[in-house]
């Protein structure tokens, strides 16, 4: 599936919430593959809930702090938001679901199983573009851009500027 303004009826004027989480979670895998890391799955679903990404890296590329297996949550806000960014909507309950998730996950796949793991939490800043002619809009295909992500930096993609505001390793273990 495809973020694109063709999913939207030409009557609407904003992406839905869905469409924007997309965006965001397609700056957080380019980041993440621009450390080093796989992108595994993306969006992957069971009955407990979605785990957004989940990336892995190779053992040669580890830090003694780092792990083999991310799990990964993004959480895209607009400026002024409620929950400092989407940090407070990651309550015991939801982190709760997202470890049921990852051992549903973890139990199909055997060969990940013994992978030490983490969960990760990525925040992403979320402001409509003014569609200003001097910045060029990136455009998202197939869940991926093609452009390298850096942690502060804005990203202007499909009528968006989406910034990573910050990456939260082992966010919590």
């Amino acid at each position: 599936m495809t973020a694109s303004s063709s999913n939207r009826s030409p009557h609407s004027k904003s992406r839905s919430t869905q469409d924007i989480g997309i965006l965001a979670e397609a700056i957080v895998a380019q980041w993440l593959i621009g450390q080093g890391w796989q992108i595994l799955q993306r969006r992957w679903h069971c009955r407990w809930g979605e785990l957004d990404l989940i990336a892995q890296i190779e053992s040669s590329r580890l830090q003694p702090t780092q792990a083999a297996l991310a799990f990964v949550e993004v959480k895209a806000r607009s400026s002024g938001n409620w929950d400092n960014g989407g940090l407070l909507a990651i309550t015991p309950q939801k982190q709760a679901k997202l470890w049921q998730a990852a051992q549903f996950f973890l139990a199909d796949r055997p060969h990940l199983a013994d992978l030490p793991c983490r969960f990760d939490v990525a925040l992403v800043k979320c402001q409509r573009s003014s569609g200003s002619p001097d910045i060029p809009t990136i455009s998202i295909q197939s869940g991926q851009i093609s452009v390298p992500v850096e942690l502060g930096k804005r990203v202007p993609i499909e009528g968006y500027r989406l910034t990573l505001q910050h990456y939260i390793p082992a966010a919590f273990d």
